[in-house]
């Protein structure tokens, strides 16, 4: 094997221990994000939309009677 062989494969080598590395902080970031609490705010805002989407099917509803 040549050293341009070898050195491509070492190059290849760092490059999946360098991604690995990347996703291993990516997951463990993503699981940290995913235990986190839903802000209280955020919630009051989802439940006015629900409420103005459920107003808007009801008044819908109506109109095909």
């Amino acid at each position: 094997m040549s050293n341009e062989q070898k050195s491509d494969r070492d190059k290849h080598r760092i490059i999946r221990a360098r991604q690995r590395a990347i996703g291993r902080e990516l997951r463990r970031i993503y699981d940290n994000v995913v235990e986190e609490p839903v802000p209280d705010d955020f919630l009051k805002l989802l439940q006015k939309l629900d409420e103005r989407e459920d107003k808007k099917d009801d008044e819908h509803e109506g109109d095909e009677r």
